[in-house]
């Protein structure tokens, strides 16, 4: 408000509100564009909307400890979150990402017999640490369950660090370990804080150019009792060096300039807290309505009553004395004058089914997670049910996609480099070119493969796509059933040299043979 708006609502208050109304209704009048719509500000559809904003570390950074907390409690409490996180982790990850070395042959020089010898060396080797729970820093998981433990904490934290230590033990062949750190670890010491500086945000520390060149990482979790000797260690991203990866972040950016990760289920917390109290009440109610309980009104306090209420330590309210709980059969003994009213709670409640349904396809479209698999309740027609499992296997194989580059192949080139340096693999250059280390640690990573409705159209349709040139073996033998085509082969060939030595073959042979017999003696009948 001007100085002349305030001289004039000093000497009549009404003149100045009358300005100020038009000078609404005229503001009103010249939005245009997106002022009509969705940047409007007047209309009643607007007027109470909380938009105000901030840049990453605002939006996203200083809300972190409440989002993770919240989505941990979610998962812990609340069915709905704990089947999407686990179909999430099922689908994704399943027993783990295995590896198919692809040497770039043709750039190193050497033949396809050379290269697929090596790749076969390297399979063995990396099967050797990967599947002994020696990879692990605690020494408790091999591999593949850490990247479940990764993937899960992901989801429910929003990022998670992984330490790439290395130290000897007795009997193990490679000192490569995989560290997990929890994202509450990683946060800004107290004498780091300051405002004015942002290379610090939530304990990630970036140089003038943005790049994140440290981690500074507590000792103890800042959530747990014991919180003595407190320290913080930084921990650099890559040696100055050696240029070795120390420390490899697992998130998803959603904001420019973001350095830490959202919770999966960020979201629909609020939803899915609110479907969980809607459950529980539901629960409750349909559970007080299957209990029968009679009260008596007696003027002998001290006969005998059959049945009995709940046992005073046994109940819920214990120490109440203003309420009576109720129990399967009881019987409650009730003073002279006092009266019990007949509550009827009307459950199941019919419309219960088709609320939570609802619901559930909005928290599906959030999750990028179809209703069916949410829920696993397929009901819906073949076609339907393909279409969904369709979509969200596109979501799964981008995710799978997003693990295999920022964290399995990371850590695989991590080995690669100490498996190489004790002689292990037979790798020529891979220390003095970047590039043929990079021919060298080229790698294909598969997942578990997707569940199929109707498997014969599924394997007529993989054996088209090879046979047009569309896919290879490998590729549909790991999409279709998870294994090693190379192996299928080999196995399948010795299988059929045991077939043949115990006689089987001939006769699978006479089968074909009889049958083709009986064909052309039908041709000829007819």
């Amino acid at each position: 408000m001007n100085l002349l708006d305030r001289a004039i609502e000093a000497i009549s208050p009404e003149r100045a509100l009358q300005r100020e109304s038009a000078r609404r209704r005229l503001q009103i009048i010249q939005n245009s564009g997106y002022g009509n719509h969705g940047a409007n500000h007047h209309k009643t559809s607007t007027a109470g909307w909380l938009d105000d904003g901030g840049s990453s570390k605002e939006d996203i950074e200083d809300n972190l400890p409440t989002l993770r907390q919240r989505s941990r409690d979610l998962y812990m409490g609340t069915p709905l979150a704990t089947g999407a996180v686990k179909t999430y982790r099922t689908s994704v990850i399943g027993e783990g990402l295995s590896v198919k070395p692809k040497i770039n042959a043709e750039v190193l020089g050497i033949t396809d017999e050379q290269a697929a010898e090596t790749e076969r060396q390297i399979t063995a080797e990396w099967n050797m640490w990967a599947d002994s729970t020696d990879c692990d820093a605690a020494r408790q998981s091999n591999f593949y369950e850490l990247q479940q433990l990764a993937f899960t904490n992901w989801m429910l934290s929003g990022d998670v660090l992984a330490l790439l230590p290395a130290w000897h033990r007795t009997g193990s062949i490679y000192d490569l370990r995989v560290s997990l750190v929890e994202a509450d670890r990683c946060s800004t010491p107290p004498g780091k804080r300051n405002d004015l500086d942002e290379r610090i945000v939530d304990g990630v520390e970036r140089d003038k150019n943005g790049e994140v060149v440290a981690y500074y990482i507590s000792k103890r979790h800042p959530l747990g009792q014991i919180q003595r000797d407190q320290g913080w260690v930084r921990v650099e991203a890559y040696g100055k060096l050696t240029g070795r990866r120390n420390v490899i972040q697992l998130f998803n950016r959603e904001r420019i300039g973001q350095v830490r990760g959202v919770p999966l289920l960020a979201p629909i917390i609020e939803a899915l807290k609110q479907i969980g109290r809607y459950t529980e009440a539901e629960l409750i109610a349909a559970v007080v309505a299957g209990l029968t309980t009679t009260f008596i009104e007696t003027e002998d306090p001290g006969g005998n009553l059959l049945g009995e209420m709940v046992p005073e330590e046994e109940q819920v309210d214990h120490g109440n004395d203003g309420t009576i709980e109720m129990s399967p059969g009881g019987i409650v003994e009730l003073a002279p004058g006092e009266k019990a009213n007949a509550v009827t709670p009307g459950r199941p409640n019919t419309s219960f089914d088709g609320f939570v349904s609802s619901i559930c396809k909005q928290i599906g479209a959030a999750l990028e997670l179809p209703q069916e698999l949410l829920l696993k309740q397929f009901t819906a027609s073949y076609s339907a049910s393909r279409g969904a499992l369709l979509e969200a296997w596109k979501t799964f194989n981008m995710y799978r996609d997003w693990m295999a580059s920022g964290f399995c192949q990371p850590i695989y080139e991590e080995w690669m480099c100490e498996a190489v340096a004790k002689g292990r693999i037979k790798a020529p250059g891979f220390f003095t070119d970047p590039a043929i280390r990079r021919c060298y640690t080229n790698a294909e990573w598969y997942g578990p493969s997707q569940g199929q409705l109707n498997p014969i159209d599924e394997v007529k349709a993989a054996g088209l796509r090879m046979q047009y040139g569309l896919s290879t073996g490998a590729k549909e033998a790991m999409e279709l059933t998870s294994t090693d085509y190379a192996e299928n082969c080999a196995q399948i060939a010795k299988e059929r040299v045991m077939r043949q030595e115990a006689g089987m073959e001939e006769i699978r042979e006479d089968k074909q043979q009889s049958g083709t017999n009986r064909s052309r003696d039908k041709e000829e009948d007819t």
